[in-house]
């Protein structure tokens, strides 16, 4: 955990996008290097190839853009902190390469600007702001406050900026290239006011949003590497270690299962008990048609979401929060509360501060800071579900659960949001462009009143959540 984040500090001020080809260039040529190998502690890295299907599509969306003919959006998937990474090789690599490849005449630079979230800077550093505005990133606070500069800046660029604009619809990384989460609205919803804008300044663009899936594979199956993993998490945890060689068993999915399973119920137990004990929170009955049933994957998860919402309650009680919306849209909500008390907007400079007021105001800080990494803990398990691993027992679905189990280890040891994660294995990325979604033919039938928006962006998120499940199943 920074520093930083202990101590009070003044507001979060706005990064504006300052893209320069430059910048570009050098990112382009050390793409090999960031792919291959770790440069951070947070980053994974280790792709060692990346497979790009469907890519003519943004290859004529691109020209047809230069010429004026349509604003579009990219919303990509975002499993994983390795995602803009292959964003980016799919732009500077994939996309020039097929339009070259089919006469497709393209103009320098194929890139585009994109939205990042602000307060992933807080944890990877002041230098990614500078990198990431650079590259043409532009930021937004997540939260129940609208960041009104940040979405007036996003809408300003995917209406009237020389590239098009790029997204992650989910809003943060979820650990599966299984599952997409819930999708943010606000993606549907830059899509209309695009049109919106369009439509006031007498322009004939047509606005698409164009889905992108990204799924990650090991190149070999990390089997062994896997044995180590659980082995570790095992005696971290302070279970018998159960160390399985691959030459010993015919199916190792078999073997490392129930040790999923056993390392789940285990860190279920601990937890539960620690908010008993120490948060005096009294855990709800399940309900008993799931325990009647007595499927144990029912009960892993019945009990998973019980001690997310007990987990969620202990910051929400700090911060006077009630709970609404699902699990991802408290932890949104908590997060905005835990920043109000860390980055203070009511102090023009807090440096400034008498000594004891600023003493007064890191002790809140810190306080807050220890709220917040309950529901840090729930972020990590947002997408978890008990049949992920079990209908399809793939060595990647094991190597995403056991490291979000290592993840959920390493910030209660380490007190670190961004826990280096260990190496498997070499993987490769697949990259699927999937077929624009027209947004201008849907803006006139959303434009009757505030209920017809409100419809519009609902049904338009569908469709586009639709899009996404579809190219990751295909």
């Amino acid at each position: 955990m920074p520093d930083s984040m202990q101590h009070a500090q003044s507001r979060l001020e706005f990064i504006p996008q300052r893209f320069n080809p430059v910048v570009l260039r050098l990112a382009q040529w050390l793409l090999p290097i960031l792919l291959r190998f770790r440069l951070r502690r947070w980053l994974p890295a280790g792709i060692s190839r990346i497979q790009v299907k469907n890519a003519e599509i943004l290859a004529e969306l691109y020209q047809q853009f230069q010429a004026g003919k349509i604003r579009f959006l990219m919303a990509f998937r975002h499993p994983e902190v390795d995602d803009p990474l292959c964003m980016l090789y799919l732009l500077s690599r994939a996309v020039p390469r097929v339009a070259r490849q089919q006469g497709i005449p393209l103009q320098y630079p194929i890139h585009s600007h994109f939205i990042y979230e602000r307060g992933m800077l807080l944890w990877a550093g002041d230098w990614l702001g500078w990198f990431f505005s650079n590259l043409g990133g532009t930021p937004i606070r997540r939260g129940k406050r609208l960041d009104k500069l940040g979405i007036q800046n996003a809408r300003n660029l995917f209406a009237n900026a020389k590239m098009p604009i790029a997204v992650a619809p989910e809003g943060a990384t979820n650990g599966h290239s299984g599952i997409v989460s819930p999708l943010e609205p606000g993606v549907a919803q830059f899509g209309f006011w695009c049109v919106e804008d369009l439509h006031k300044a007498n322009r004939s663009e047509e606005v698409l949003i164009v889905p992108i899936a990204l799924q990650y594979s090991y190149v070999k199956p990390p089997w062994a590497k896997l044995d180590w993993l659980l082995s570790k998490l095992e005696a971290d945890c302070g279970l018998p270690v159960q160390t399985i060689g691959t030459s010993e068993i015919a199916n190792p999915e078999e073997i490392h299962y129930p040790r999923l399973l056993r390392l789940a119920e285990h860190l279920l137990t601990e937890m539960e008990g620690f908010y008993q004990r120490f948060y005096y929170q009294h855990l709800a009955a399940i309900d008993h048609d799931v325990e009647t049933r007595g499927n144990a994957n029912e009960m892993l998860m019945a009990r998973l979401h019980r001690l997310q919402d007990t987990a969620l309650k202990v910051a929400e009680q700090y911060f006077k929060l009630q709970p609404q919306g699902n699990f991802i849209d408290r932890c949104r909500r908590l997060e905005e509360a835990g920043w109000s008390y860390i980055y203070r907007e009511d102090v023009s400079d807090i440096n400034a501060l008498p000594p004891f007021q600023r003493g007064l105001a890191d002790w809140v800080a810190a306080e807050a800071e220890l709220r917040m990494r309950h529901m840090r803990l729930v972020e990590t398990f947002v997408a978890v579900t008990g049949t992920y691993v079990k209908e399809k027992p793939t060595p990647e679905r094991f190597a995403e659960t056991a490291l979000l189990i290592f993840d959920m280890i390493a910030r209660i040891r380490n007190n670190t949001k961004l826990p280096g994660r260990p190496r498997l294995g070499w993987r490769q990325a697949l990259i699927t462009v999937g077929e624009p979604i027209s947004v201008t033919e849907r803006w006139a039938k959303s434009q009757s009143d505030r209920h017809a928006a409100r419809v519009g962006v609902t049904e338009l998120t569908k469709e586009l959540h639709q899009a996404l499940e579809q190219l990751i199943k295909a």
